[in-house]
């Protein structure tokens, strides 16, 4: 890049166009605009991650997550839920440093506007200082050619004129390269600023997945030492009861009237009254749904 291409190549051979200049001008303000999406876009994208930040906050704060769990899977999900928070809390500085880099872009933007406006301003009042002596000179030229009288005395005003315009005209054209050497130090500037914003932006964003990925390795490790073994046999030595089953239940004849004796170690059957021995029923009534012992008086009457 030789730092010409500006004052170079926006020139144009009537002495009244700006078609070159209004090309700069049209080219700095898509400029301008484009440092402005940028802005509005970092902008948008901090009230995202603050949002997402603060609703990943709330749910790891009040969303209750394996609470009732024990012993290590319980320890876990306390490292999961505090790493949680802890990405939460990086989304929001995050919010808070992409604010920051667009109060920056902002900065920067209104700086080169005020830079621009003064060089805009020479320009402008050489462009109407150029406009207006080349309309005089014009004017002359168009009375030298219609009067007859005065040829001598108006060949001299028109030539005074011509050498006045040519003079405006290097001036101009000495500003018109002032300008375009201005605009393009500016555009450069812009450009290289622009880049770098999105660099340090992709690179905040690298960094944010980075530490992400750390807290969540933190999980991980947490889990490794979850036990299976370790978490059975911490709810079975809190909550246990006893060691000891039920005694077998023993059958016992009602009937006998011989004395029914448990074998040892046995439970006997239950504690029922008796009424002595019964007699041997002659028949059985057909519904199986009767109890032996709680309708014998209807089966023996």
């Amino acid at each position: 890049m030789t730092g010409a291409l500006f004052k170079a190549n926006f020139w144009n051979s009537d002495i009244l166009s700006t078609a070159g200049y209004d090309s700069i001008i049209q080219h700095l303000n898509n400029g301008r605009k484009s440092c402005k999406e940028f802005e509005d876009f970092l902008k948008e994208r901090a009230s995202i991650e603050e949002k997402y930040g603060k609703d990943l906050l709330n749910l790891s704060r009040k969303k209750t997550c394996g609470q009732l769990e024990i012993n290590t899977l319980k320890q876990a999900l306390e490292v999961f839920k505090k790493q949680v928070d802890s990405v939460a809390q990086c989304h929001i500085q995050l919010a808070q440093t992409l604010r920051e880099e667009a109060r920056k872009m902002e900065e920067f933007r209104e700086k080169q506007k005020l830079q621009r406006k003064k060089t805009e301003l020479i320009m402008d009042a050489a462009h109407k200082q150029r406009s207006l002596q080349f309309k005089k000179t014009m004017d002359l030229f168009m009375k030298l050619a219609t009067s007859k009288t005065a040829v001598e005395d108006s060949d001299k005003a028109y030539m005074m004129h011509i050498y006045t315009l040519d003079k405006v005209r290097e001036h101009w054209q000495i500003e018109h390269i002032k300008a375009c050497e201005m605009f393009e130090a500016q555009e450069c500037e812009r450009i290289n600023f622009f880049r770098n914003a999105l660099w340090l932006h992709m690179n905040q964003l690298s960094q944010q997945c980075v530490t992400s990925d750390e807290m969540y390795e933190e999980v991980r490790k947490s889990l490794e030492a979850c036990s299976i073994e370790k978490d059975i046999e911490y709810f079975v030595n809190q909550q246990k009861t006893g060691q000891t089953p039920p005694a077998p239940i023993v059958y016992e004849n009602f009937y006998c009237p011989q004395k029914n004796t448990a074998p040892q170690g046995k439970a006997p059957g239950p504690n029922l009254p008796r009424r002595g021995p019964l007699p041997v029923p002659k028949s059985l009534p057909d519904n199986p749904d009767y109890s032996l012992v709680d309708n014998y008086s209807l089966i023996y009457q």
